[in-house]
């Protein structure tokens, strides 16, 4: 999707509120645009003329712009809205809200900070900025998958805006469809997540290991973007087996905190030169400090350069953490994780591929592209259920 710079907002929104007054209640409208005290009839998309090597100009423009909100938010104050009046007006005001602030001298600039949960176009409100990594981002939305490794087939999809961590969607995509609304017991689900460089698109791999008799009981297969410590600890509340890498601790200055032996049950923390002290517990976490030890230690020079010696911070979850990165080093467990990732790998290729549109929403807003993900989802099922021999006889459809 285009994304929108501030003045497009600005302008877009007002524009938007002026065609939907018009609509509901022309006297309003005349009176908003009474308000307006820009040469503009706001009719025409895209920027307003402007000297944009000027930065005294642009200024100017975005001040400009943010008064005539105001002077129309003045006139809506008070006024009872509904519809698309109603949407367009709070538009208005959290576009304006979200960018700009005024500066000591009272002009109204584009602030240096980005709004949280920040709307990046008027068009597709729902739509926003996410990241794949540091280098790698994308505007709009994520797919999430839910993927049986076992059949190859798709069990839940659901699309969320493209800055929701993955790890939120994890009961949707454990609520296995199918299930018997009687009894609880759900159809046997998979899902997993990818460990791609493209954007846009995450899944979980989940294995039911009590024969569908209950909700819980799953083997979880997920990359790391599921393995942080609330996420590790709420699904072991529930009975899941969630088997997702914990990613290292890097640190460039000196030995990592990977390297420092953690006990979370005994509260200490032991440093590779062989000393060990005591976590101090904190509102988050705790820390441990070295201090005094790091004065004279030998190994100084390749752990820290802090002079107050080292600190490694304790994670609220920190038990969680290092049962998962013990687990994740024995060899059953990278055997199974081998097995099914690159299953789920290759739905996601068959998924992302070009005739079913690849990355590329065919739609706006949330709920009209999960349509179009769920349609694309069934006919690919429908695909390897032919692959794996679905007839239809006289009892019925069935495998071969």
């Amino acid at each position: 999707m285009a994304t929108q710079d501030t003045v497009i907002q600005l302008r877009a929104a007002i524009r938007r509120l002026l065609a939907a007054a018009e609509l509901d209640v022309p006297a309003l409208a005349v009176a908003v645009r009474a308000g307006l005290a820009r040469a503009d009839d706001y009719a025409s998309l895209g920027k307003p003329p402007c000297d944009w090597d000027d930065s005294a100009a642009r200024e100017a423009l975005v001040d400009a712009l943010v008064r005539d909100v105001q002077a129309a938010l003045a006139v809506l104050h008070g006024q009872e809205l509904t519809g698309p009046l109603a949407e367009a007006a709070q538009l208005l005001a959290l576009v304006a809200g979200q960018d700009v602030e005024a500066g000591e001298d009272g002009v109204f600039r584009i602030a240096r900070r980005v709004a949280r949960d920040r709307v990046i176009s008027t068009v597709d409100t729902e739509a926003r900025h996410g990241h794949k990594s540091r280098a790698r981002r994308f505007d709009g939305y994520k797919t999430h998958l839910g993927v049986d490794p076992d059949d190859e087939l798709i069990t839940n999809v659901t699309v969320t805006p493209a800055n929701t961590p993955d790890r939120e969607v994890i009961e949707d995509l454990l609520d296995a469809p199918g299930g018997n609304p009687e009894t609880g017991d759900p159809a046997q689900p998979d899902t997993d997540e990818p460990d791609t460089d493209e954007p846009g698109l995450d899944e979980l791999d989940v294995s039911g290991v009590d024969g569908g008799q209950s909700t819980a009981g799953f083997e979880v297969y997920g990359d790391s973007a599921y393995a942080d410590g609330r996420t590790l600890r709420e699904q072991a509340e529930r009975g899941n087996d969630l088997r997702a890498k914990v990613p290292p601790v890097r640190n460039s200055r000196g030995y990592s905190k990977d390297q420092f032996r953690i006990d979370p049950e005994a509260g200490t923390v032991g440093c590779p030169a062989g000393h060990t002290v005591p976590i101090r517990p904190q509102r988050r976490g705790g820390q441990a400090r070295f201090s005094d030890l790091c004065r004279d230690c030998p190994l100084r020079a390749a752990c820290t350069t802090a002079r107050g010696g080292r600190v490694i911070s304790i994670n609220p979850h920190e038990a969680e953490l290092q049962h998962a990165k013990a687990r994740q080093r024995e060899p059953d467990w990278q055997q199974a994780y081998r097995a099914h990732r690159p299953i789920v790998e290759r739905k996601i290729s068959h998924f992302t591929r070009r005739p079913w549109g690849g990355r590329k929403a065919r739609c706006r807003g949330q709920a009209r592209i999960l349509t179009d993900i769920l349609t694309r989802a069934g006919a690919i099922n429908l695909a390897r259920l032919a692959i794996l021999g679905l007839q239809h006889g006289p009892g019925g459809w069935a495998i071969a």
